[in-house]
């Protein structure tokens, strides 16, 4: 599980850039679009980049991803 990998300060940020990201974006509120910037954002905190910045970047990323491959 996501908890036992991380501790929960980093939790937190993580949560919080996923809602940052999210709350922004065209259809941030669909599951599938959550799933995939959690996926980056998952990704960006494993690689050891746990601030709030890099993990929002990484969630950003993710919806850049999405919006080419829609268009």
């Amino acid at each position: 599980m996501i908890e036992e990998r991380f501790d929960s300060r980093t939790l937190a940020i993580m949560n919080a850039a996923l809602d940052h990201v999210c709350a922004d974006a065209l259809r941030g509120e669909e599951h599938a679009t959550r799933k995939r910037v959690a996926r980056y954002i998952i990704k960006c905190a494993k690689s050891g980049r746990i601030t709030l910045t890099e993990l929002t970047e990484a969630g950003h990323q993710a919806l850049v991803k999405v919006a080419a491959a829609a268009g």
